[in-house]
């Protein structure tokens, strides 16, 4: 990702001019946020989580019936199988064993899919993110915002600016 990149070489530049220049914490302003929690509280990303789910109904909804299917063909081979003869009971675990891969082959297709639609929802919020952190560092006098989920072990909540880059992207994502 292009904004953790520019984070960590941020977070680089921040401290080897710490060390090298001898520049005070006092003179730094630093910036923590939270770029998962602003991705699920910003507009676009509640809109995509809601199109996510829907898409991810749709395709449980088309397996269940399959689903069942295989459950019931499961069930009947185990209770069964001792009063079949060998032919029969080859006959019907091969068949099982054909209708589970076929289903594990649509599942995995769907979770490419979904994986798809999943990406395709957050790229244009993690390129506005990353427009919107670099202006607002800018004009608020940042010298490093970091994400808190990424290298950060400990931060004071005061210097956590989550809300408002939600605020910023949201204002951002609907010009």
């Amino acid at each position: 990702m292009v904004l953790k990149r520019i984070l960590l070489v941020s977070m680089f530049f921040m401290f080897t001019g710490f060390l090298t220049d001898g520049v005070k914490a006092a003179e730094m302003k630093i910036g923590v946020m939270n770029v998962q929690k602003i991705i699920i509280l910003c507009d676009a990303g509640k809109a995509g989580k809601t199109r996510f789910e829907g898409k991810m109904k749709e395709l449980q909804g088309k397996f269940k019936q399959e689903e069942e299917t295989l459950t019931v063909l499961q069930k009947e081979i185990e209770k069964k199988s001792s009063a079949w003869s060998e032919e029969t009971k080859a006959v019907k675990v091969r068949d099982f064993q054909k209708l589970k891969r076929e289903f594990q082959a649509k599942t995995e297709d769907a979770r490419y899919e979904l994986k798809q639609l999943q990406d395709k929802e957050l790229e244009p919020i993690l390129k506005a993110l990353e427009g919107v952190v670099l202006k607002y560092g800018k004009e608020n006098g940042y010298t490093a915002i970091l994400d808190s989920k990424n290298g950060v072990i400990y931060n004071d909540p005061a210097i956590d600016i989550s809300d408002l880059i939600v605020k910023e992207l949201n204002k951002s994502m609907t010009k």
